[in-house]
Order: C-alpha cells, then structure tokens, then sequence
C-alpha cells in the first residue's frame, strides 16, 4: 500500500510539474505570436503553387530527355555547356560527395527545409508576395533535387558553368533555388516592410507606422510606471483612515 501511495504522489507532483512547464512554455512572449498566425493561402499563393508544380516538371523532364538523348552542346563556348552523364552524389560544389552518409544527411535537411519553406509560405501574409515567389522557386529546386537523391541516391547536373576558374556543374532545380534566394535577399534587404534597407515608399511607410506604434507603446509604459507610486500612495491612505476609522469605534 505504501509503494503504491508513493507511485501516486510522484505521479500527481510530475502531472504538475508537466502542466507548469507546459504552461511557461505557452506563454512565451515569442510564441505568443505564433498563436496568432493564420493561414494565409489566398488566389495570388494558389497560382504560385501551381508555378511551383510546372518548375518541378521542368527540372525533371530536362534530366529525362537529357538522359534519354544524351544532350552535349555548347550554349555561350567556355561558358556555358550542356554535358550528358555528370552526376554529383554530393551538393554544391560536390560537398560531401565522398561521405558514406552524405546523401542520408542531405536528404534529412532537405525535408526539414522543406517543412520550414512550406510553413513559411502558408502563414506568410499575401502582401509579401515577392518573398512567397522566392520560397517557391527554392521549394520547386529542393524538391527536384530531393527526387534525385531518394530515387538515385544522386543529383543529375547536365549543365556545366564557369565559375572561380572552373566549369561547375548544376540542372534547373539549381537554377530555381539560386534565382528564389537572390530574390529573396533583394527583398528583405530593400523591397519589404522588414527590409534592413527600405528604397521602396511602401516599405518606408510601414517601417514609418512601426516606429510609431513603439513610441505610442514607450509613453503608454512609462505613464503606467508613473501612476503606480500614485495608485499606491491612495491605497495606503485609504487603508490607514479606514483603520483610523476602525480604532476609534471600538475607543
């Protein structure tokens, strides 16, 4: 009997324990605001998932007919060449090619991206359309690319550039997460209400309104601060005539 009225104490004070950090947790200034995310999947994100759909086509149909008629032709000479067979079983830069758990490791991240990339863009608002286009372009390259590495274990590259004194070789999935970055940077940097460095009116107005509203919030603070002591001093002097008060009844 005494185990078992011991069992159920632990269990009671770690149900407790639990519901206490489950309760901090939840209340985290940070998280607060995810409580408050909303779907935000409105016509402009359904055409640029319908873009994403017909990138990912491309990237993969160019490797089949690549495979398939064994493309080898020189677009700009020295430059830019389409060379059929080359296979990177690593990423960029044939980075961890030769590791025995490259492809595995790369495979894990590129789900993880993705699961990020597709939270983004679904709770990402609609006025932030040039950074929706750019996370989709960086879905459709990570998901061509994944395809390859679960289907081959490898990435099929058909087209070699010159890049830092050697020929690189890459495919259109490459292309759509380099071009979906760049424009991504370009945006947060100058375009977007977040931007580091706003060009755009719409961008200064935003940040102009976001300025404001901590102002608004720094003098809404500091007069609450100011008429605590205030508050404070009244309570105390009610208190002590209400005592004074009490006193004198029973004198």
């Amino acid at each position: 009997m005494k185990n078992k009225n011991k069992a159920r104490v632990w269990n009671v004070r770690l149900t407790i324990l639990i519901d206490k950090i489950t309760a901090l947790i939840y209340h985290i200034p940070m998280l607060e605001k995810f409580k408050k995310l909303k779907f935000n999947i409105g016509w402009k994100s359904l055409i640029l998932i319908g873009v994403c759909v017909i990138l990912i086509i491309v990237d993969l149909l160019t490797k089949i007919f690549e495979e398939k008629d064994s493309w080898n032709f020189s677009v700009i000479p020295n430059f830019i060449e389409v060379v059929s067979g080359s296979r990177n079983p690593g990423c960029a830069f044939s980075f961890l090619a030769e590791a025995s758990w490259g492809q595995p490791f790369l495979i894990a991240v590129t789900f993880i991206l993705l699961i990020l990339l597709v939270a983004f863009f679904i709770f990402m608002p609609e006025r932030f359309i040039i950074l929706k286009i750019a996370v989709s372009m960086i879905t459709a390259g990570a998901i061509g690319n994944l395809v390859d590495r679960i289907s081959f274990f490898e990435v099929r590259d058909f087209v070699e550039i010159r890049m830092f004194g050697r020929m690189v070789s890459c495919n259109f999935a490459d292309f759509w997460i380099v071009i979906g970055t760049v424009i991504a940077v370009i945006d947060m940097l100058f375009l977007n209400e977040w931007a580091l460095i706003p060009l755009t009116k719409r961008a200064k107005e935003a940040q102009a309104k976001d300025k404001e509203k901590d102002k608004d919030n720094a003098a809404e603070s500091t007069e609450q601060v100011i008429s605590e002591p205030g508050q404070n001093v009244e309570n105390c002097d009610a208190r002590n005539d209400e005592d004074e008060h009490k006193n004198g009844e029973n004198g």
